[in-house]
């Protein structure tokens, strides 16, 4: 292998989906969610699972979560919000401080082995082999697995054809883009066909194309039955991948349900973001007394308002404004999205 080859390219993602497809898949998923969950095991539980680290931080705090075969479910907060602690419990890397957590059945605690026997896991950090190619990496992973020679030849394969890695088998790591890293990860820890798959902010610093790559490889995967938790603080990725999302901050799920259920607990069909100076008590006033508003949010240099719809509401809100006298520098309308949700759940002060 020639030193020129570099660094390889990112696969192309695949062609855009009309929005009439996504509609109907969107409709499909949410039916098949339901009917799952009310036939299919459950493969993850938590009750009551704590951990607090010395002195006192309180990382998770009494979590109680099911997630069922065959479901993508996604942990969806920012920053300490205790998403990786909660990961690192359910694979047996973290002690839980007190409750109950099972995995495919076995106590994390009390079947620890059985437990890493039945997941995969990507975490955040790169734990590649850089002595070994592509290949070499997975199927060492399979060995270490107990797969003998034969089978854990034939994953890797398999493994490489699932994240569209078969024509890098040979590479090195370090001859692969970060986003086809990723998705080597990935690939590794199918190897060994888990239950339940555990990925940890996966595209977290991979360029726009590598996350497509990456999420039609995820779908892929779900599409064929496939347990997965994600954790992630991107909302477009948990409103484009999961089929139920937890709104998780300071160790507590504050909300949980599909991504529609989530846009609609907002209880508005519109919200308008309105920048504009000085925002006085007067102007909020006369604003709520507007009909169709159903509430207001100081944000950045203005305010959001939560209102029915539209319906001729965005000229009264202007005129609303401008009769008492402020700038308007800026207004925009959108529907109520994961993000709107989420922020209105976990504030928009800056995480370390």
């Amino acid at each position: 292998m020639s030193a020129n080859q570099g660094i390889a390219s990112e696969a192309a993602p695949a062609a855009g989906r009309r929005p009439e497809d996504v509609a109907g898949q969107q409709l499909e998923s949410s039916v098949a969610v339901a009917e799952r969950r009310q036939s299919a095991p459950c493969v993850i539980s938590t009750r009551g699972l704590v951990k607090r680290y010395p002195p006192d931080t309180l990382a998770v705090d009494g979590l109680d979560l099911e997630v069922c075969g065959g479901e993508f479910f996604g942990l969806l907060g920012p920053n300490g919000a205790g998403k990786t602690t909660t990961i690192g419990m359910l694979t047996t890397r973290i002690i839980p401080t007190s409750g109950e957590a099972a995995v495919a059945g076995f106590d994390v605690r009390k079947h620890s082995v059985d437990v890493k026997r039945m997941i995969g896991l990507v975490t955040q950090d790169n734990t590649l082999d850089r002595r070994l190619t592509a290949w070499e990496n997975l199927y060492y992973h399979g060995r270490y697995f107990g797969l003998s020679r034969p089978v854990a030849r034939d994953e890797a394969e398999r493994a490489l054809r699932l994240v569209r890695l078969e024509d890098r088998a040979r590479f090195f790591v370090d001859q692969l883009s970060g986003g086809m890293q990723q998705r080597l990860l990935i690939g590794r820890s199918l190897v060994h066909r888990p239950a339940v798959l555990f990925l940890d902010e996966p595209t977290a610093g991979i360029d726009p194309q590598g996350r497509l790559a990456l999420w039609e490889i995820l779908q892929g995967l779900h599409r064929e039955g496939q347990t997965i938790l994600l954790t992630t603080h991107y909302m477009e990725e948990a409103e484009e991948l999961c089929e139920r999302v937890a709104v998780m901050d300071h160790g507590r799920i504050l909300a949980m349900g599909s991504p529609d259920e989530l846009r609609r607990s907002v209880g508005a069909e519109t919200v308008l973001n309105l920048q504009f100076e000085p925002v006085t008590h007067e102007v909020m006033a006369a604003l709520e007394a507007l009909p169709g508003v159903r509430g207001l949010e100081s944000c950045s240099g203005g305010l959001r308002v939560y209102a029915d719809g539209d319906h001729g509401l965005l000229p009264r809100v202007v005129q609303t404004i401008l009769a008492d006298g402020v700038t308007l520098r800026d207004v925009s309308v959108r529907t109520p999205t994961l993000e709107t949700v989420f922020i209105k759940l976990t504030g928009r002060e800056l995480r370390e």
